[in-house]
């Protein structure tokens, strides 16, 4: 099993860790971290692009010209899509571009992203996260003190305001709850934080 050090918030080395091998000593699957990154992104796609249809273009009631006569093309609507101003044929609509990933694979993405970070050294385990007010100068220096400079993803087991608050003004830091890891998260950051309780978390989901 592999081991990461247990760290407090001043940076003080307090015990060590046993990991789980499904979780976190897997082999990174890079083609399943690719699906679960671009499922997730198109998911967050709003997907309101819209362009009027011939029968949406306001106008062309009346026919441009006559049929005959004129030398000139035959029309019958300033709507066509062959006027400036008319409407678009094919165009965009509004529509919903998430998909889903069957649930194996979902979860061997992120048993991939997270094992990933912790055979570079790149995850870094707190005894626990706890703020009695936000401030964010002391998360800053919780973060350094750790060793933690750049985007960092905290991962907590609980639903802590103070920690959220004091993170949030910390450019390229984002906070969320264990429930809600997810693989791109995990990837975009250059240090995955995350409490004991929140490791243990998630190994009794995602080693069953």
């Amino acid at each position: 099993m592999p081991k990461s050090v247990v760290y407090n918030t001043e940076g003080q080395q307090v015990s060590e860790i046993e990991l789980s091998d499904a979780v976190f000593g897997v082999e990174p699957n890079t083609h399943v971290l690719h699906e679960a990154v671009v499922m997730q992104r198109a998911s967050e796609r709003l997907g309101t692009a819209k362009t009027k249809t011939i029968g949406e273009v306001r106008g062309g009631g009346i026919k441009p010209w006559r049929q005959k006569g004129t030398g000139r093309a035959r029309h019958g609507s300033r709507r066509s899509p062959l006027w400036p101003g008319g409407a678009t044929l094919f165009g965009p609509v509004p529509r919903d571009y998430g998909y889903e990933l069957p649930r194996k694979v979902r979860r061997l993405a992120l048993r991939s992203a997270l094992s990933a970070k912790a055979g570079a050294g790149e995850l870094v385990i707190v005894e626990d996260l706890r703020m009695k007010a936000p401030k964010t100068r002391e998360m800053k220096e919780i973060l350094d003190r750790l060793g933690i400079r750049g985007k960092a993803l905290i991962v907590m087991d609980q639903v802590d305001e103070n920690v959220e608050l004091s993170a949030r003004n910390i450019p390229g830091v984002k906070t969320i709850p264990v429930e809600k890891l997810n693989v791109y998260d995990i990837l975009a950051s250059d240090k995955v934080l995350m409490t004991r309780n929140a490791a243990r978390g998630i190994e009794e989901v995602l080693a069953g």
